[in-house]
């Protein structure tokens, strides 16, 4: 006999029947909740695996441009670019980032040219660029601020002039939303959207990622003096709001999995769209974990993404993304 407020009440009812389970679920995951980051680097027609993110891989432009067309057939919203400089174009002053010819612009416009209906969004950080590996420009051994705010301008802009539909600052410098939207009302580039990194955690899960993009063996240092402290909540909150007040149309919070109280603070307190990135450790954790049969592979990365819009999260920034909306449009 079932005893206490609710006498009557049997959860279980709905649970013995998938249709049932279906009709109460109070969190659901469709392909328009992703967005596919896609790694891309120099030459025609090569890929180049990455070994610790098993079945992501650099592709060239012309490859970058079938997987932009796949996506779109496959219904999965935007992707997102990210390159791998080669080393001879790496500078302390991150110059390569604001050439309108580099690796970036010259993907954004191929993509453009040939795949329509898909959006793009674009990594501003200077990372990608620096030989110290920095986000930003060093002086006096301190990733400066404001003389870093001057480079992410001209690197938004020339990847707004290639075509791009979002900008997505990555970055952590202060000010840097208010700076890229003023230029872009300057510009009369009013309809491109900012979607910020608001709360980028100083994280031990972007290792992968940073061999991907070429950064992790000419990295000096670590970040904590601009990303933010794993142990902080509250500043995440004022984070987020100074980047709204600037101008920015939705928040990123990266890492994913680590910080769910965080995206669901933000979803709870300010209601306003918020994204989560799932990034290359986390992805990189549930591969290994599969490849050596600790874990169903399909069930955990379905049961991770679920999460996240449990948590209140708009959409999702995933690797899994091809995968996913493959296994979602075949039921």
């Amino acid at each position: 006999m079932i005893v206490g407020s609710f006498p009557n009440s049997r959860p279980r009812r709905h649970r013995q029947n998938s249709w049932s389970r279906g009709m109460v679920r109070e969190s659901n995951l469709s392909v328009e909740d992703l967005i596919w980051p896609i790694f891309v680097q120099e030459g025609d027609n090569t890929s180049t695996e990455i070994a610790s993110m098993p079945d992501v891989e650099r592709v060239t432009i012309d490859l970058a441009v079938e997987k932009a067309a796949t996506a779109r057939e496959l219904g999965i919203p935007a992707i997102a670019l990210f390159p791998k400089t080669p080393a001879e174009l790496k500078s302390d002053d991150g110059y390569e980032g604001v050439n309108p010819e580099n690796l970036i612009c010259r993907t954004v416009q191929a993509i453009k040219e040939q795949v329509s209906g898909i959006g793009i969004i674009c990594d501003v950080a200077l990372d990608p660029y620096t030989s110290h590996g920095q986000d930003g420009i060093i002086k006096d051994g301190y990733v400066d601020n404001d003389l870093t705010l001057e480079a992410l301008v001209n690197q938004a802009f020339i990847q707004v002039e290639a075509g791009c539909d979002i900008i997505a600052p990555s970055d952590m410098m202060d000010g840097r939303v208010a700076a890229i939207r003023n230029m872009l009302e300057e510009r009369k580039k009013t309809n491109v959207q900012i979607m910020s990194y608001a709360a980028k955690y100083a994280s031990a899960f972007y290792g992968p990622f940073r061999d991907a993009v070429g950064s992790s063996t000419n990295l000096q240092g670590g970040k904590e003096t601009y990303q933010m402290d794993p142990g902080n909540s509250n500043e995440a909150i004022r984070e987020v709001i100074m980047d709204i007040d600037e101008g920015a149309d939705s928040v990123i919070i990266k890492p994913g999995m680590p910080y769910l109280d965080i995206i669901d603070r933000v979803n709870r307190e300010l209601q306003i769209p918020t994204f989560v990135y799932q990034v290359s450790g986390e992805y990189a954790m549930i591969k290994a974990a599969a490849m050596n049969g600790w874990l169903d592979h399909d069930k955990a990365m379905m049961e991770s993404l679920l999460a996240f819009k449990r948590a209140g999260a708009s959409g999702i920034w995933t690797y899994f993304a091809p995968v996913v909306a493959k296994k979602l449009k075949n039921g």
